[in-house]
């Protein structure tokens, strides 16, 4: 009986904690390599949403520039958001008289892609043209337009979007008396 009791009380071997560190290290590495994903598709995604702003930036830089685009192929780099970026924009003709399509890849101006065609972190396009409709210098009055197609106002085309008159400043809006509901009778309506 002494032996039983002396080797119940003796712990555990070298190899058995040798094992248990080797489980423990499989575990971490496992979960170590998990973070380090987790963390690399966020800063790619955070990376790849910023591109997209670039490049929607570009397009809008084009736009409001007020000077019809050049057809072709350019490149810029810009600084954005506390990092530099490399823009290609190209250029083509479409269809319709007047409109070109802009598109515009970016990816961050220190990347290592030396393909043109590869490595952009986002693409984007954007129409540019005189045919969408030159601005008139009024603004409309959003609250007071009728929205029935083929409707029109006094001097308004009809089929057109048009202004109605409003109430005049100072009066209250018009209110309306909610008028009774009769049930149906025994036999329906």
């Amino acid at each position: 009986m002494s032996t039983r009791r002396g080797r119940a009380t003796r712990g555990f071997t070298l190899i058995e904690v040798l094992v248990a560190l080797a489980i423990v290290t499989v575990g971490m590495a496992a979960v170590l390599g998990t973070l380090t994903s987790s963390t690399n598709t966020v800063v790619y995604m955070r990376d790849k949403t910023l591109a997209t702003w670039v490049a929607l930036n570009q397009i809008a830089t084009v736009r409001l520039s007020g000077q019809v685009p050049s057809s072709g192929k350019s490149d810029g780099d810009v600084d954005f958001a506390g990092r530099k970026w490399h823009w290609h924009q190209e250029v083509n003709g479409t269809q319709l008289t007047g409109m070109a399509r802009i598109d515009v890849s970016v990816r961050p101006a220190d990347s290592r892609s030396t393909n043109d065609d590869t490595g952009w972190y986002s693409t984007m396009s954007g129409i540019y043209g005189d045919a969408v409709g030159l601005p008139r210098g009024d603004l409309p009055d959003w609250g007071t337009q009728l929205l029935t197609p083929g409707s029109s106002a006094p001097g308004t085309t009809p089929g057109t979007l048009g202004t109605t008159p409003g109430p005049a400043p100072g009066t209250p809006p018009a209110t309306t008396t909610p008028q009774p509901v009769t049930p149906p009778g025994p036999g329906g309506a």
